[in-house]
């Protein structure tokens, strides 16, 4: 019996496999971009070599494929959803042209994104309700009908409706959504109160329009999978993981596809839980986790405070005020072009810039020899000896250096540089991007990153972290066994979990005030109603834990405060949700009003089935310790010039425990550089830790 968990990002495809007995396999695959079966497939069959048996006996003896995947990111930050239209209340049309107001920077001129559903596909609906649910203007249906037959000859593929105040009556939503499925059958839609119940008029009109404009392409896709696994002899259960860091079915997934985005690198904190709870003292509980994911399009970061993962509503594609946000709650993840592929190249002012643009894997590096002519950091990375040009992808794909080197030496003869330093420029560039996210990150939470556990993930970490880590003053670097194929580590661990929301507006200090116990038996049965829908024969545990939404008065925005079961929940008196609102106010911000009472936006339910297996301890799949006649390469490091560095298998490794730098680890899915100065030592569990000197180390 085994248990699939797939990672599908911009260049690779991650799979893990886990057997009975708690045992981990993992491979990479290059993604192919039009069907995602067919990398997995080359990721298995890697692995079902491995464990003595044919793909086809490996995929009919799985019970379970976690899939997460960038898929419906990517879509929205390259425009290629589909052809969308937007219903909205008659006088509100430029909801999403407006967004919320915001610049990131307001003495600049900046370039806003268009919006998601342009001006002239957006149509309003002749209906008023108001804030207490009661019909201001009753539905024009004739209006409806103009629009349905508006948007058929605009060959619109999908449609979004987000009328005012739906949130507290949704009798017109629903009435809407029948009219055009008799005047547009077979077209997609997405009602807002469905899809995002919250307060906030742009938030949820954005998040229907991104739910909606993905729908036909994303229904197609996760159908495409199911079939290709049916055809493969799959007859498990197919999970798809979420933003929230959890799994859905993939029917429910379709029917809500906005909460795919970013559904693969919400998983890598999962991971790093697991792995700093067994590497580091205190575990996560007792220490500040910074979660890295460096792959070959993105570079992903992430905050583990106290144990807890956290999450946000601020989620923008395309860029802060400027793009589209999805307004859902997901795992709290920043994302910058600075990953393996990321393009080396000169602007217009003559400088060096690495990034966003990516060379993906198609064509990808030049070294692939996939038709790529961009230089990339991995192409410096060949071209410096980090990476051994025959050993990458576990030997699948010959690395060409000749012509990473000429990629290379072109951009340093534009810049008067020889290649090596233009090689040493771009990782530099791209370690200072990286650095300068995370300390925006931190620095906004008040983590000093000299007390941080960092955990490096992804395939290209284990590159440039000694360098990510000198900079930050970092002093307890974590490098995973699993750091390869983190986030699809982490799918093999997660939970099934969803939330549940409804809005309302109180003020703990009214006479009036008192907890809408309807409110919390509807989300309690939501939340039951779905752990019920999973077989319990894949479970070990559930719970349904609640929260709410609340803030100062006058305060613009929320914050989430945990209530506990449902009957602490429903016992909880307004004195105890203001002292548990101060409390958390204090720890996000420093500061609390005592005496203040509080504002209340909405209740929720987090519903959680914990899968059957994932506390077991697991097993790395690997060869015995042995004592390999060493190797060495010529290695170039800004500091020292080219010098000899030991080549190193984890075989080799873990018969030494520890080594000092100049040194390349290869692993099968990646490549640890030890820079000078700099010590790795290999723990227990089977993960690496980097030792970091008070200098850095000569890097």
């Amino acid at each position: 019996m085994y248990r699939i968990s797939v990672d599908t990002g911009g260049t690779f495809t991650d799979v893990v496999v886990k057997d009975a007995s708690s045992q981990i396999y993992m491979s990479k695959a290059l993604t192919t971009r039009d069907r995602a079966y067919l990398a997995i497939e080359q990721g298995l069959a890697d692995i079902a070599a491995t464990i003595g048996v044919d793909v086809a006996d490996l995929i009919r003896q799985s019970v379970q494929i976690n899939y997460g995947t960038t898929r419906s990111t990517n879509m929205v930050v390259t425009s290629r959803t589909a052809k969308t239209a937007l219903l909205v209340t008659d006088g509100f049309p430029d909801i999403l042209l407006l967004r919320e107001g915001g610049k990131p920077d307001p003495f600049r001129r900046m370039h806003f994104r268009p919006p998601l559903v342009p001006r002239h596909l957006t149509f309003e609906i002749d209906e008023r309700i108001l804030a207490d649910g009661s019909v201001h203007i009753p539905l024009d249906e004739d209006s409806v009908r103009r629009a349905a037959k508006a948007c058929t000859v605009a060959g619109i593929e999908a449609v979004g409706i987000s009328l005012l105040w739906s949130i507290a009556n949704p009798t017109h939503e629903l009435r809407i959504a029948q009219i055009l499925a008799d005047e547009m059958p077979g077209i997609p839609v997405t009602l807002s109160h469905e899809v995002n119940p919250s307060i906030r008029e742009y938030r949820r009109a954005s998040s229907t329009a991104i739910d909606a404009s993905l729908k036909p392409a994303m229904q197609k896709f996760f159908g495409d999978l199911q079939s290709d696994l049916d055809a493969a002899g799959f007859t498990g259960s197919l999970l798809i993981s979420t933003s929230y860091g959890g799994g859905w079915s993939a029917d429910r997934i379709a029917a809500k596809p906005v909460y795919s985005i970013g559904s693969g690198p919400s998983l890598a904190p999962v991971a790093a839980v697991r792995e700093v709870n067994q590497d580091v003292p205190g575990g996560a509980v007792g220490n500040t986790v910074l979660v890295t994911d460096m792959g070959g399009t993105t570079f992903d970061l992430s905050v583990i405070q106290a144990g807890r993962i956290e999450r946000t509503n601020e989620t923008w594609l395309g860029g802060k005020w400027i793009g589209d946000i999805t307004g859902t709650r997901s795992v709290d993840i920043e994302s910058i072009g600075a990953g393996g592929g990321s393009i080396i190249r000169i602007d217009s002012g003559g400088l060096m810039q690495v990034g966003p643009q990516s060379a993906g894997s198609e064509p990808g590096p030049v070294c692939y020899g996939r038709g790529g002519t961009d230089p990339t950091i991995t192409d410096a990375a060949l071209v410096l000896g980090y990476l051994d040009s025959s050993n990458f992808l576990g030997g699948r794909l010959e690395l060409k250096k000749a012509e990473a080197e000429a990629a290379i030496a072109a951009v340093a003869d534009r810049l008067g540089m020889t290649t090596e330093a233009a090689a040493i420029a771009a990782m530099r560039i791209s370690v200072d991007n990286i650095v300068t996210a995370i300390r925006e990150k931190t620095v906004s939470k008040g983590i000093d990153t000299r007390e941080i556990v960092l955990v490096a993930g992804g395939g290209a970490a284990g590159i440039n972290v000694g360098l990510v880590a000198a900079e930050l003053g970092a002093r307890t670097v974590i490098l995973p066994k699993s750091a390869g194929a983190m986030s699809a580590y982490g799918a093999a661990h997660s939970d099934i979990l969803s939330e549940f929301d409804i809005v309302t507006f109180q003020t703990t200090g009214s006479s009036e005030f008192q907890l809408i116990n309807d409110a919390f038996a509807q989300v309690h049965r939501q939340g039951q109603e779905f752990l019920d829908s999973i077989d319990p024969a894949t479970i070990s545990s559930t719970d349904i834990e609640f929260y709410l939404q609340a803030r100062y008065p006058m305060q613009a925005w929320e914050l989430t405060v945990s209530l506990g079961n449902f009957d602490d929940a429903r016992a909880i008196t307004a004195a105890d949700i203001e002292a548990r609102f101060h409390a958390e106010h204090e720890r996000v911000f420093g500061v609390f009003e005592e005496g203040e009472h509080v504002e209340i936006l909405g209740y929720g339910a987090r519903a959680t089935a914990r899968l059957a297996g994932n506390d077991a301890p697991n097993v790395f799949i690997d060869q015995p310790a042995v004592a390999s006649v060493e190797e060495v390469r010529p290695t170039y490091f800004r500091d020292t010039g080219w010098v000899d560095a030991r080549l190193v298998s984890a075989q080799h490794m873990r018969a030494l425990g520890e080594i000092g730098g100049p040194a390349i680890v290869r692993e099968d899915t990646t490549t640890l550089v030890v820079y000078p100065g700099q010590r790795l030592q290999i723990l227990a569990s089977g993960n690496y830790q980097l030792h970091i000197a008070a200098d850095g180390g000569n890097a």
